[in-house]
């Protein structure tokens, strides 16, 4: 009985284990989390853990004041996804961004980077 209890819980970690690696986490970004650049990207790239799914992926880029300022045009090509700015000024932008991954798993985040000195 102990080694039925121990089999059935080792394949209960597995299990777990592989199913946290299944979602499309963000692995890094141009510019970067949290970062300030001095000049203004015309850009911005994220790269994530998974292959995204474009029609259900998006991300929204805006100032201090909540106003939008991506292009609204998305690009994904397998895990990287990009979007092109408007000109920016010196100042904090907020990223939210939301993906499918290709195994229909969902998720979310945000962040922040600024412009300027």
């Amino acid at each position: 009985m102990r080694i039925l209890t121990f089999a059935i819980s080792a394949l209960l970690t597995v299990t777990a284990a592989g199913t946290a690696e299944a979602h499309a986490f963000l692995d890094h970004t141009e510019p970067r989390v949290g970062s300030t650049v001095p000049i203004a990207p015309r850009e911005l790239v994220l790269s994530y853990t998974q292959n995204l799914e474009p029609a259900f992926s998006s991300v929204e880029v805006s100032d201090a004041n909540g106003a939008r300022v991506d292009l609204g045009k998305l690009s994904i090509s397998a895990s990287t996804m990009r979007v092109g700015l408007k000109p920016l000024a010196p100042g904090t932008y907020r990223v939210r961004w939301r993906v499918l991954s290709v195994d229909t798993h969902t998720t979310e985040g945000s962040f922040t980077f600024h412009v300027g000195q």
